[in-house]
């Protein structure tokens, strides 16, 4: 009860009430049967939300379409690997695996050949690796 008052009461600075500043409309005081029939401000409404949407719509898609365009700048083609095509593995995330070594700077920058042993997708190769390298075998084609 008492938020109902809070809410139905006006307010002096706004000279209404807080529930009708939320929902447009004062809260309910009884019970009141429904209009049969269609609404032409519900008709005004919805055709009103659409046109947002398909403007949003629009909006979003020339913004998609802007941030491809720039993506695409730096990216390059993929070459197509084969299986069994000898490839040189990058050793740029392999500083764990290369312990033996003594600094980080005369490390090889690529370790291999290696094989194709199966071709998962456009960018995932399977290499046939040595059991010496504690990684697993599947890798994408940008450590290549």
């Amino acid at each position: 009860m008492v938020e109902f008052v809070y809410n139905n009461k006006i307010h002096l600075l706004t000279k209404v009430s807080p529930f009708k500043v939320n929902y447009r409309q004062d809260p309910r005081m009884g019970f009141k049967t429904k209009k049969k029939g269609k609404y032409e401000g519900a008709h005004k409404f919805v055709e009103k939300i659409k046109e947002i949407q398909e403007k949003a719509k629009a909006a979003l898609g020339k913004v998609q379409e802007e941030m491809k365009k720039y993506v695409d700048r730096k990216r390059a083609e993929v070459d197509e690997y084969r299986v069994g095509d000898l490839v040189m593995l990058s050793t740029k995330d392999l500083k764990y695996q290369m312990v033996g070594r003594r600094t980080e700077k005369l490390t090889e920058r690529f370790i291999g050949p290696y094989r194709v042993k199966k071709i998962i997708s456009l960018n995932i190769v399977e290499l046939k690796l040595l059991s010496t390298i504690k990684i697993h075998p599947v890798v994408n084609v940008s450590r290549i």
